[in-house]
């Protein structure tokens, strides 16, 4: 039985259905960037009315996952390669200001749900499957962000590492076709270590160099699957 005719059977479950299949299909890139998201057809996929999936199209509007055009049209947010120096120039700040202060501030108690949460990425990995991939190492960063004690700091890095998980999946996909997918645990580890050490310092410099093998990674993967030659900057002055 196909997804699409399991999803037609669900019925009274409203947006929240429409919405959580939609933003998974999104995040896995199964609905490119771009693509056309028709109420019509949306609402004959799900076998529901248009209300629901109008609410399903506002909610994942909210997180910037779809984008609503002049003509009210409502299509898959572009990932705007052009504007990626700028979102990782903030997403090193955040991780690097949110692991410095886990560093600084964990407890004991804070230090088990990482640790846990770095268990759950590895096992994500032997998996394969990058959408388990993506959500599980969001939650190992924000177990981080949260030892930190700054909840406004916290907020922010959530959203750009909301914003970044189609990016995080190609990431993923040159490091396995390179046979590098060792660094995603291994960063992680050493991650973990140096906040268990209260190493601020060593924090600070694995925060970024995790954010530098993420920029330079993606960047690598771009320039193998596209012609166009970008250019981009680089993160050598926030070291």
């Amino acid at each position: 039985m196909s997804e699409e005719t399991e999803s037609k059977r669900v019925r009274g479950t409203g947006w929240k259905h429409v919405y959580d299949t939609l933003r998974n299909e999104i995040l896995a890139l199964t609905l490119q960037p771009g693509q056309l998201l028709d109420e019509m057809t949306l609402a004959e996929r799900f076998d529901m009315s248009r209300s629901p999936v109008r609410e399903a199209l506002i909610r994942l509007a909210g997180e910037e996952l779809v984008v609503t055009l002049s003509n009210r049209s409502t299509i898959v947010a572009p990932i705007e390669v052009a504007s990626f120096p700028k979102y990782v120039e903030a997403l090193d700040v955040a991780q690097r200001m949110n692991t410095r202060l886990a560093a600084a501030l964990r407890t004991e108690a804070d230090l088990k749900i990482i640790a846990r949460r770095q268990k759950e990425f590895e096992a994500a990995v032997k998996t394969g499957q990058h959408l388990r991939m993506s959500e599980a190492n969001k939650q190992f960063h924000m177990a981080i962000a949260n030892a930190g004690k700054n909840a406004y700091l916290a907020s922010f890095y959530e959203r750009l590492l909301n914003q970044g998980q189609r990016m995080l999946h190609l990431h993923f996909e040159y490091l396995e076709r390179t046979n590098d997918g060792y660094l995603l645990t291994d960063e992680h580890d050493l991650m973990l270590e140096a906040i268990r050490a209260k190493n601020v310092d060593l924090a600070d410099e694995l925060a970024h160099a995790h954010t530098r093998q993420f920029q330079d990674n993606f960047i690598a993967f771009l320039r193998e699957n596209y012609t166009t030659d970008v250019s981009f900057g680089s993160l050598a002055a926030a070291q």
